[in-house]
């Protein structure tokens, strides 16, 4: 029994054309979502800029499957619609400049979300060691294991 072909092959003008038009259709819906996710992250609106999360995944997939159509069948791409295929390839470079912009929104988001909470867990711990002239202190263990730990921080995720 033979597995039937992942890759749709190009065969004339028409496919080529199809073909195009639904990989740039695909590029321009991820590339939206991209763009909401990173100016809601910029707006400090999480909520709002998860609300398109679950459309990512599947058209990120699509438009990974379309890259590798297009490679599979660059030759055919290239002989029967050759301006469709700098068209793709003027889109890809703009698409590619909108994914680098949210992969910087994110990391700094990233960044920063971790400077807080490393820096509140600090505050928290300072303030809850004495001061005994001057010096921080540590009041005795009833354990006898050392200084007496500070109670865990704790957050809440759901924002």
């Amino acid at each position: 029994m033979a597995t039937p072909d992942p890759m749709p092959r190009i065969l004339d003008r028409a496919g080529a054309e199809r073909f195009v038009a639904g990989l740039l259709a695909t590029m321009g819906d991820l590339e939206a979502v991209l763009a909401r996710e990173s100016e809601g992250v910029r707006a400090g609106r999480l909520a709002e800029a998860l609300a398109g999360a679950g459309a990512k995944e599947p058209l990120a997939s699509a438009y990974m499957n379309g890259l590798e159509t297009a490679k599979a069948n660059a030759i055919a791409l290239a002989r029967f619609a050759p301006d469709r295929v700098e068209a793709l390839r003027a889109a890809h470079r703009r698409f590619a400049a909108v994914v680098e912009t949210n992969q910087a929104v994110l990391a700094t988001a990233r960044t920063v979300s971790e400077g807080l909470v490393k820096s509140l867990a600090e505050e928290l711990g300072r303030a809850r060691t004495s001061q005994v002239y001057g010096r921080p202190s540590s009041a005795p263990s009833p354990y006898g294991r050392g200084a007496a730990r500070a109670a865990p921080l704790m957050m809440s995720r759901s924002l």
